[in-house]
């Protein structure tokens, strides 16, 4: 697969159905990596994916009209932490891997953050070395385990929390945040897109 010929761009209503695909492909394979499942967004109907595409940032990779990857970001909405954002959602089509999409997708992110917040937050099950190393090399330092994070079908999942601090010059020697709240997913009505 050749780079150059995937489009990323912020995901508008008109690519709710795109979006929904690549979504409910996210959910039923890897359930552990999100906050919400397949069965709960599977019964939603194509405007709720509209809706969410109409409050939310979310950044998509594409290819030849097939979605490849997908990742969200949103702002903190109470005063207190208006300074932060969060990176959410991110899932890439096993066939698309190895492309670079991911790093796009993150880099995305960060741009688009730069000018709106001084810090990314965001949370990478425990064993998802891959996801984890990559956030690593974009700037993410690790602050914490959030333990039990996530409960499916009976069996717990932990949750590293991670945070680039963008006002940082040198990625290496960035400063961990304080341990605070992390959300893997925000509900739209809770974000904003500015």
């Amino acid at each position: 697969m050749d780079a150059a010929d995937i489009d990323l761009r912020q995901l508008t209503p008109g690519d709710a159905a795109l979006y929904r695909s690549i979504r409910l492909e996210g959910l039923k394979e890897s359930p552990e990596a999100f906050g919400s499942t397949f069965e709960a967004e599977f019964t939603k109907p194509l405007a709720w994916f509209f809706d969410r595409l109409s409050s939310s940032v979310v950044f998509g990779a594409i290819r030849d009209a097939k979605i490849l990857g997908v990742t969200g970001f949103a702002v903190r909405q109470e005063e207190k932490e208006a300074h932060k954002g969060l990176l959410w959602g991110m899932y890439v089509r096993p066939d698309a891997r190895g492309a670079g999409i991911a790093r796009r997708l993150v880099e995305a992110v960060i741009a688009y953050a730069r000018p709106r917040v001084e810090l990314i937050q965001l949370s990478v099950v425990v064993g998802n070395e891959q996801a984890r190393r990559l956030y690593a090399r974009l700037g993410f330092v690790e602050y914490g385990i959030e333990k039990n994070s996530l409960k499916f079908r009976g069996r717990h999942f932990d949750e590293i929390l991670m945070a680039n601090d963008l006002g940082s010059d040198s990625v290496p020697e960035k400063r961990a945040p304080a341990a605070g709240r992390s959300d893997r997913e925000p509900m739209p009505s809770l974000i904003t897109s500015t």
